[in-house]
């Protein structure tokens, strides 16, 4: 009797927490006017300035990895990978330098996150010219040795073994999280999940405007139940899946969404750069800060001085253990930090 009222409590427990979620209704209007308790704080790459960014992630040590596109242009023939300078980097707070690299490896890093074991996957989302490098996920050991390649290099595709413009990875209890389809030119945007070891499990989600549906996912979280949280940028929502795929919700609440973090107390961060009258009415580019327990917006960041249309606010987000914001801006070519 005990173990069927303990499996009843857990049925009921496991029912609520996905309703919390459900409830969380996408009907919220774009949040413009929450406190910001934030301020900016000095942060600069050192020794070597960034080029364009908006891959950073923040480990468990609170040092932030970020692999930038090195100053080259990204349209060049071989994009970063023809630079000769190492593409991933660790920095202390500060922002000196403590590893680097891989030079040569990637053409367009979009989307970084570092495992348990300290290894650090990069979604590189774009192919050189030759077609023999970019559009895969790469794992990294500790100490920058290749472990795995995911994807066909330099080669799009419409099936498992290709991406389609790969543009964030996130780890969800021992799988990776893969998102694709920027651009949707092979009108192909889902989610992926690997083994860590690069084996096919699942995917989800498909090309569309419709429920659970992505237009363009352009960065990906995972919070402390393994639920998946997708920003589908140019669908103006967050997109929540259970790791099933099972559609939860869209939230329209956090803008127009260009990155998505969760830390480890289930606190949601959004960076907005392109909301504007024309492609999102209402609501205004920004970093929005709420909880996943209901989809509610709790603080709000305004664009940083010096932002135009030319240099847009930051597009990539990570959060430290004592939720400090690392903002990865990508014409802008530096990382805003904002403490509380």
């Amino acid at each position: 009797m005990r173990e069927r009222l303990t499996s009843l409590a857990a049925i009921l427990f496991a029912t609520t927490a996905i309703t919390s979620v459900a409830n969380a209704q996408a009907s919220y209007p774009c949040v413009n006017d929450a406190p910001n308790p934030y301020h900016q704080v000095p942060w600069a790459a050192s020794p070597r300035a960034l080029g364009p960014v908006n891959s950073v992630f923040v480990d468990v040590r609170d040092d932030v990895w970020v692999a930038d596109r090195c100053g080259t242009p990204v349209d060049g023939p071989e994009g970063c990978a023809g630079s000769g300078l190492p593409t991933v980097r660790k920095f202390d707070p500060s922002g000196k330098t403590l590893w680097s690299f891989r030079p040569g490896e990637l053409v367009s890093p979009h989307g970084i996150a570092v495992d348990q074991d300290g290894n650090v996957w990069v979604a590189d989302f774009q192919a050189n010219k030759a077609g023999n490098k970019g559009m895969q996920v790469i794992g990294f050991a500790p100490d920058g040795t290749v472990l795995r390649r995911i994807g066909k290099p330099g080669q799009p595709g419409p099936g498992n073994d290709a991406f389609n413009q790969p543009t964030g990875v996130a780890m969800a209890n021992g799988y990776l999280a893969i998102i694709e389809g920027h651009g949707s030119k092979l009108n192909k945007s889902r989610v992926n999940l690997y083994t860590r070891t690069g084996d096919f499990v699942r995917s989800f989600a498909s090309h569309g405007t419709g429920d659970g549906q992505l237009t363009e996912p352009h960065a990906i979280a995972v919070d402390s139940r393994d639920r998946i949280y997708v920003a589908d940028r140019t669908g103006n929502r967050i997109n929540v899946y259970e790791k099933d795929g099972k559609f939860l919700t869209s939230w329209k609440q956090f803008g127009r969404p260009s990155g998505v973090t969760v830390d480890k107390n289930d606190i949601i961060y959004v960076a907005d750069s392109q909301s504007n009258n024309m492609n999102n009415p209402g609501c205004k580019m920004g970093i929005r800060v709420g909880s996943v327990k209901d989809g509610k917006v709790t603080a709000y960041i305004p664009p940083p001085p010096g932002v135009t249309n030319e240099l847009p606010p930051p597009e990539g987000i990570a959060v430290d253990s004592k939720g400090t914001i690392y903002a990865a801006a990508v014409q802008m070519k530096t990382i805003i930090k904002y403490a509380k």
